[in-house]
């Protein structure tokens, strides 16, 4: 038996749940608050950075891709991973967090539904976005000004630390990536790699 790929259909958060067509009270937006209202938390922050880079940069998605070998697609053609970390989470601290972002190497899968041979980073440039602000009280994912957003080409990442599977901020810097706030990624990365 051969399944090909489900198509994704974007969503407008009306839909109801149902019983075979018949409409119960709540509806798929009810799901997003419920499931998705915790931005700051680890799982969720990443896949917010994703989305705010995605607006930055023009990407021409307009469902995220789940399973991609990379996070995003410039209008250019470029391939962009996007990582993110933050000095507050959602929990209790003692302390800030150490900020530390992964970039191990990956095998993509293939359009065939198999894996690649080939071990590498995926992306053409690495975008590091750290939700930087200090202040519990009013730390807010969604204001932009509180993020720092940082442009590394992939290929400095693998001439410099090779298969590492992550890289602390301190170690980042030393990369000499470009920093720059939302509203200038898109012009950092035809930059870095053009």
């Amino acid at each position: 038996m051969e399944l090909g790929k489900v198509e994704t259909s974007k969503m407008t958060g009306l839909e109801p749940f149902h019983i075979d067509g018949k409409n119960l009270n709540f509806d798929l937006l009810s799901f997003w608050q419920w499931s998705s209202s915790e931005i700051l938390g680890n799982a969720l922050r990443g896949v917010l950075a994703e989305y705010i880079v995605s607006k930055d940069i023009d990407c021409p998605y307009e469902i995220r891709e789940e399973w991609d070998a990379y996070d995003l697609l410039t209008p250019e053609g470029w391939k962009i991973e996007v990582k993110s970390a933050s000095y507050i989470q959602s929990w209790e601290q003692n302390k800030f967090s150490n900020i530390s972002f992964g970039i191990q190497p990956t095998i993509k899968w293939e359009n065939d539904g198999t894996r690649s041979k080939t071990v590498k980073r995926q992306a053409d440039a690495y975008i590091f976005c750290l939700l930087a602000h200090k202040d519990q009280k009013t730390i807010e994912p969604l204001n932009l000004a509180q993020w720092e957003f940082y442009v590394l080409p992939t290929t400095i990442l693998n001439e410099r630390v090779g298969t590492q599977k992550s890289i602390t901020l301190a170690s980042l810097l030393k990369l000499e990536p470009k920093k720059c706030n939302f509203g200038e990624i898109k012009d950092e990365i035809k930059n870095a790699l053009s």
